[in-house]
Parts: C-alpha cells; sequence; structure tokens
C-alpha cells in the first residue's frame, strides 16, 4: 500500500485523483452478460451501478438489517480487479482456477494506489465481500448473483444458450442468495424454472 505521509493533503489528493482515473478503466471490461434487451454485453462498471441501485431498492428484503451505505461501498468497488484480472465467466471452469490468485494480485495493485489507510479499508471491504460472512457481504452476493440472473431471462437466454449454461450450473451459482435474502432466492428457483421451460437452460 502507500506510502505517503496522511498529513500532505495535495498528495493525498493527487493519489485520490490516480485511484478514481484508473476506475475509469472499468468500463472497458466487457462480461459475458446482455443488458436486459439483449442489444449488447454490459461492461463491469455499469454491472456495478446497477447492483448498488438494487440494494438502494431491495434492502428490505435481506435477511438480516444492513447497513446500506456499507453495502454499496461494498458493491462499487468489488469488481475493480477486473480492471487486472478481468471479468472470468462463472460458469469456465477453466478460467476459474486461477481467479483468486489473479484477483488478489490486482486487489493489491489497485487499492494500493489510494493513501495507506483508504487503501486498506477499499481491500478490506473487497476481503469482507469475498468472504460471504457479514449480513452486507452476503445480500450484496445475493444481488451479485440474481440480478445477472434476471438480466439472462429478460434477454432471452443469450448468453446460457450461447455456452449451453444448465440448469444445474446456474442452481449452484445462484444457491448463495438464499444466505442473503430468501426472498430473492425464492423469485431466483422461480426465473429458473422459467428458463428450463422456455428451452434457455440446458437440463
Amino acid at each position: 500500500m502507500s506510502a505517503v505521509p496522511d498529513g500532505d493533503p495535495l498528495s493525498r489528493f493527487q493519489l485520490q485523483s490516480i485511484f478514481v482515473q484508473e476506475a475509469d478503466r472499468l468500463k472497458g471490461v466487457v462480461r459475458r452478460n446482455y443488458i436486459c434487451d439483449g442489444g449488447r454485453l454490459e461492461n463491469t462498471a455499469e454491472h456495478s451501478w446497477h447492483l448498488a441501485l438494487m440494494v438502494m431498492t431491495l434492502a428490505e428484503h435481506a435477511n438480516q438489517p444492513i447497513d446500506i451505505f456499507k453495502t454499496i461501498q461494498m458493491l462499487l468497488i468489488h469488481d475493480l480487479v477486473e480492471i487486472d484480472a478481468g471479468d472470468t465467466y462463472c460458469h469456465d471452469p477453466v478460467a476459474n482456477q486461477d481467479k483468486v490468485e489473479r484477483e488478489e494480485k490486482a486487489a493489491d495493485r489497485i487499492f494500493g494506489l489510494l493513501p495507506e489507510e483508504q487503501g486498506q479499508t477499499y481491500y478490506q471491504l473487497w476481503q469482507e465481500f469475498e468472504a460471504r460472512e457479514t449480513p452486507e457481504s452476503r445480500f450484496a452476493n445475493a444481488v451479485d448473483r440474481f440480478l445477472p440472473l434476471t438480466q439472462n431471462m429478460a434477454a432471452g437466454g443469450i448468453a446460457w444458450r450461447h455456452n449451453r449454461v444448465s440448469k444445474a450450473q446456474v442452481m449452484v451459482r445462484c444457491r448463495p442468495i438464499e444466505d442473503g435474502s430468501v426472498t430473492l432466492w425464492h423469485q431466483a428457483e422461480s426465473i429458473i424454472d422459467q428458463a428450463v421451460n422456455k428451452g434457455y437452460l440446458v437440463t
């Protein structure tokens, strides 16, 4: 992490500006999911914004009371590692083999651009998201898995059909939704059943 003294306001601002500019690169990371109208693939910055909006809107459905602001912070930074590590498709077992190593290295570099204590705070938020041990991180993970499900369904299952994704794969991916929100999990089960009935998922 950065060794620039916290007492130097100009140096702090410069480091923060470098970080903010670096974050702009997230707009160029293309995901494997389509936006709801199926017209194009989304980028990771759009995904992060959409998740933050979901938390603002759906927080009442979390299994436990959550700190909404903290959860939004977590979601806005949780995929910054993709600037270096790229988007790893959740249903690609080969790409997932070294995902943890790639993203850990990316987190060290990207959060290390910030003043030290701020970088540590962001790094800890990222780790909290990955660990899924707090009410905030469990709900954050729930919406992170629920949103692509709704997008895939709205887009006619394009990504699922293209990658021959099975119901079993989606069930495994989406199961942690229940840990954050039973309400979202019940909705997810219904969506998955609809996707099977429409032939979007392999059975």
